[in-house]
C-alpha cells in the first residue's frame, strides 16, 4: 500500500486493533505482489496512489496467487478511483478518505451478502 506515513501508521494501527497482523509493506504494485507471494495473507490494503503500477492490475495478480483474497481500496474522496470491469481486478470495498474506523472495520470482514457497496 502507498500513502503517506500517518495513513500508513493509522490502517496499520487498525488493522492490528481488528487482530490482522501486518506482514508487510509496499510502494508498487511489483514489490506488492512479491510480498503476497511470500506471505499469501486474506486481506490486501491497496491505496489508489501507487508509486508503480496501478490498482487493477495488482488486485487481479495477488488474486491469482491467493484465491479468495479481499482486497479494500483506500483512495481520496477528492479522486475516486475508476474501478476495472473486470470482476478479478475490483477491491471487495472502496473507502474514501477520510474515513470513518467504523467504515474502516466493516470494510474487513465481507457481509453475509458479499461484496460491499463501493461507494460514489
Amino acid at each position: 500500500m502507498a500513502g503517506d506515513e500517518e495513513t500508513r501508521v493509522l490502517l496499520r494501527g487498525l488493522l492490528r486493533l481488528h487482530h490482522f497482523r501486518v506482514d508487510g509493506e509496499a510502494e508498487g504494485a511489483t514489490q506488492a505482489v512479491e510480498l503476497v507471494r511470500v506471505h499469501r495473507p486474506s486481506l490486501l490494503v491497496v491505496d489508489a496512489n501507487l508509486a508503480e503500477g496501478s490498482s487493477g492490475p495488482l488486485v487481479g495478480q495477488a488474486r491469482a496467487l491467493v484465491p479468495g483474497l479481499r482486497v479494500i481500496l483506500v483512495a481520496p474522496a477528492s479522486r475516486p478511483p475508476n474501478l476495472p470491469s473486470d470482476p478479478g481486478q475490483r477491491p471487495d470495498a472502496v473507502l474514501l478518505r477520510p474515513f470513518r474506523i467504523r467504515q474502516f472495520a466493516e470494510a474487513l470482514v465481507p457481509s453475509g451478502g458479499g461484496e460491499l457497496p463501493v461507494p460514489h
